[in-house]
């Protein structure tokens, strides 16, 4: 139901009534949890549907168990008709969901990655547009360079899937060597030039990049 825009009113509304939903959290034999909306057994095989929207496909055998996750989410609310006087303010519009999240969970599951990470990393990189080339010749989403293209496989820097699952496969090879803030700039400015000066190098585009990143984590 659309309400008119005004600032007073006596109206008849809908209560909207959004009841916190059922939850799954998953345990992996690696240590992870993943929280989802549901799961379904297919023979050796769990279906995991995540919360997001999009599924995963995994053994059964890789799963520990599987418990009620206590953390609740909105669910699309209930409508129950209630007649009052109520004084309208200006609302801000729910936020959307980030751009590719499907294929952002899907690839971080699979890597191991944290998707918030993933996305800081991305909305850093290229604020989630999927044509962009910056002057040093980096492309698409996470911003692969040519020589990451070519190590791993990828035919079309500028398709989003491909794209995606390469920058999360290059992020988590620098994951696996470096703490976060030390990943994020060989990220950006190379692993040489982080293992060349020890730490973070004294470049101002790649020391507000780390910080613009970390500062995304944090809110």
């Amino acid at each position: 139901m659309r309400l008119p825009a005004c600032s007073c009113a006596a109206l008849a509304i809908l209560l909207v009534v959004a009841a916190p939903a059922r939850a799954e959290l998953v345990f992996f034999e690696s240590g992870r949890s993943l929280s989802v909306k549901s799961y379904a057994i297919e023979g050796d095989s769990l279906v995991l549907t995540l919360r997001s929207g999009g599924q995963i496909v995994c053994e059964r055998a890789v799963i520990t168990r599987i418990e009620p996750d206590e953390v609740p989410y909105p669910e699309p609310a209930a409508e129950v008709t209630v007649t009052q006087v109520v004084v309208l303010e200006p609302a801000e519009a729910p936020a959307a969901p980030a751009p590719y999240d499907d294929l952002i969970e899907r690839f971080a599951f699979e890597q191991h990655v944290s998707p918030r990470v993933v996305r800081a990393v991305m909305k850093a990189e290229s604020n989630y547009q999927e044509r962009a080339r910056s002057r040093k010749g980096a492309m698409g989403l996470m911003q692969l360079m040519p020589e990451t293209a070519r190590r791993y496989a990828v035919a079309n820097p500028y398709e989003p899937g491909a794209n995606i699952e390469a920058g999360i496969k290059h992020l988590k090879s620098l994951l696996d060597r470096f703490e976060l803030p030390l990943a994020l700039a060989a990220y950006n400015a190379g692993e040489g030039a982080v293992l060349r000066y020890g730490g973070i190098p004294p470049y101002p585009e790649t020391q507000d990049y780390v910080r613009r990143v970390l500062s995304s984590l944090t809110r």
